[in-house]
C-alpha cells in the first residue's frame, strides 16, 4: 500500500515535530519547502496523501492536479479550511483537519498581545536598552474591571475568557450558536454584535473564516466601537477589513490593535523579508502605526502546539490508511466536521 505523504510549506520547526512522531507511525514524508499552489501541486505525484498548511492555496485545479496524480487525502495541519476548495474535493479527495491542538497557546498569545499594547512593553523594552528610563508615553489601563467582547466562543475563546475573567474583567460574547448553560455557569452574557461593538474596551475575534464572517470588522462595526477600542485578532486575516482598520486607527476610533494573522499574509508570514522591501503597501502602513502590534501567524507555536498537531494529523492519516472512520473529516455538505449517532455523515 502507498503510505507516501507529500508535505508542504515545510519549515524545520515542522520536519523535526513531524519526525519525532512518525517514529511511531512510520510513514513515508517527503519533505518540501514550497506552499502548495498550482505550481507546485505536481510535487505531489506518487503520494497518496498530501499535508497542508494555512497558507496552501488548495483551489479547484489543484485539487484536480492532486487527484489525477493519485493523491487520496489532503491533511490539513492545521484547524482552519477556508483554503480549500471543498465543492472541487467533494467525492474524490478526502480533506482532514487537526481541530484543536492548544487553545491554551492561542489565548496565552491574544493575551500577551493585549498586554503588550496595553502597557507598551515592547517599547519599553527598547527605550531601556538605548540607556532611556523615561516613562512619558508608556501609560497604560488596568485590565480590572473593563469589558471584553469576546467573537465566538469555541475552545480558544473559552480558555481566553477564564485568563479576562481571572483579570477581574467583564465578558461580553456573540456567538451565532450561543451555549447559554456554559455561559450561566461562567458569569456571562451573550449579546447581539452591535451591544458587544459599543460596549467593549477590547474586542478579540475567535470565530472561522467562512462568507458570513469575512470583514466581519468593517467600517460600520468600527463606528459602532468605543472610541480608543483595542482590537485583537489571532483567528484570520479576513476576518478584518484592514483599510478601514487603518482608517479607524487613523481616526483614533481604534485605540490599538493586535494582529496575529492578516489578509494577505501568504506571501509574507513564515518567511524571513528582512532584506526585502514589503512590496505589500497595506502590510507597509499597518507597521508604521506605534499603536499596532503584528505577529507573524505565531500565537499556536508552542511546543506542546507542536506535538498535538503532528500526533492528530498522522492519525488521520492512519485511519485512513486503516480503512476506518475520519473522526476529523470535513463535510462538504455541513462544511465542518459532521459526525452523527450512528456514525455516518450528513450524506
Amino acid at each position: 500500500m502507498n503510505r507516501k505523504i507529500a508535505f508542504f510549506d515545510a519549515k524545520p520547526y515542522d520536519q523535526k515535530s513531524f519526525a519525532e512522531i512518525n517514529r511511531d507511525y512510520g510513514f513515508e514524508i517527503s519533505y518540501f519547502d514550497a506552499k502548495l499552489n498550482e505550481q507546485t501541486c505536481n510535487l505531489a505525484a506518487g503520494h497518496a496523501g498530501v499535508c497542508a498548511f494555512v497558507n496552501d492555496d488548495i483551489n479547484a485545479r489543484v485539487v484536480e492536479s492532486l487527484f489525477q496524480n493519485g493523491v487520496e487525502i489532503i491533511g490539513l495541519r492545521c484547524a482552519g479550511y477556508n483554503n480549500v476548495d471543498f465543492k472541487a474535493a467533494f467525492e474524490k479527495i478526502h480533506v482532514v483537519r487537526v481541530p484543536a491542538y492548544s487553545p491554551y497557546a492561542v489565548a496565552e498569545h491574544a493575551v500577551a498581545m493585549m498586554l503588550t499594547l496595553n502597557r507598551k512593553t515592547h517599547k519599553a523594552y527598547l527605550r531601556t536598552r538605548e540607556g532611556n528610563f523615561s516613562i512619558n508615553g508608556l501609560l497604560g489601563f488596568d485590565m480590572f474591571g473593563k469589558t471584553a467582547g469576546i467573537i465566538g466562543t469555541g475552545k480558544i475563546a473559552r480558555c481566553l475568557i477564564a485568563i479576562l475573567k481571572g483579570f477581574g474583567m467583564k465578558i461580553l460574547a456573540y456567538d451565532p450558536h450561543p451555549d447559554q448553560s456554559w455561559a450561566e455557569s461562567f458569569g456571562l452574557r451573550y449579546v447581539a454584535l452591535a451591544e458587544l461593538y459599543s460596549a467593549s474596551d477590547i474586542v478579540s475575534l475567535h470565530c472561522p473564516l467562512t462568507p458570513d464572517t469575512t470583514h466581519l470588522i468593517n467600517r460600520t462595526a468600527i463606528e459602532m466601537m468605543k472610541p480608543g477600542v483595542m482590537i485583537i485578532n489571532t483567528g484570520r486575516g479576513k476576518l478584518i477589513d484592514t483599510v478601514a482598520l487603518i482608517d479607524g486607527l487613523k481616526s483614533g476610533r481604534i485605540g490599538s490593535a493586535g494582529l496575529d494573522v492578516y489578509e494577505e499574509e501568504s506571501d509574507y508570514f513564515f518567511e524571513d523579508k528582512s532584506t526585502e522591501l514589503i512590496a505589500d503597501d497595506v502590510l507597509a502602513r499597518l507597521l508604521t502605526f506605534p499603536n499596532v502590534l503584528v505577529t507573524s501567524h505565531q500565537a499556536f507555536f508552542t511546543g506542546e502546539a507542536l506535538r498535538n498537531i503532528a500526533e492528530t494529523t498522522l492519525t488521520n492519516f492512519r485511519e485512513y490508511f486503516a480503512g476506518g472512520y475520519l473522526a476529523n473529516e470535513i463535510c462538504y455538505r455541513c462544511n465542518r466536521s459532521c459526525i452523527k449517532k450512528e456514525g455516518k455523515r450528513c450524506f
